[in-house]
């Protein structure tokens, strides 16, 4: 059983490595983070520019765009389904809604943090995306 001095000074460092994850971000991969979650143009604009000079960072949240607009299309194609579909559809829509957002918010707050359930997959599945 782990003492309560070794969980304090674990999660101490999380939190120390988790600032110093922010602080190494430069403003101009934190932007392009953020650029890319706004529409597939600024998506287009961040994977170019981190062409010029990769960034771990930019292609992390450029995998992540990447694999909810993949899943937006995905739930356009299954909303063709009279009924059915159509449900499938607003009921997928809702938590793709909020995964962009979460997304979106860890870009600005210079945060490594894949959206949940479906975010580790993006990265595997979009590996050799920006690499």
């Amino acid at each position: 059983m782990e003492s309560q001095e070794s969980r304090q000074s674990k999660n101490f460092s999380d939190i120390e490595t988790a600032t110093e994850r922010s602080i190494s971000i430069s403003d101009k991969e934190k932007s392009n983070g953020i650029i890319a979650y706004i529409t597939i143009i600024g998506w287009v604009i961040a994977f170019v520019q981190n062409q010029e000079q990769k960034s771990e960072y930019v292609n992390f949240h450029i995998r992540q765009m990447l694999g909810i607009g993949v899943a937006g299309i995905a739930l356009s194609v299954v909303n063709i389904i009279p009924l059915l579909g159509w449900l499938i559809s607003i009921l997928g829509i809702i938590p793709l809604v909020i995964f962009w957002v979460m997304g979106l918010m860890g870009a600005i707050n210079g945060e490594h943090k894949p959206v949940p359930i479906i975010g580790e997959h993006f990265q595997e599945w979009f590996k050799s995306v920006g690499a």
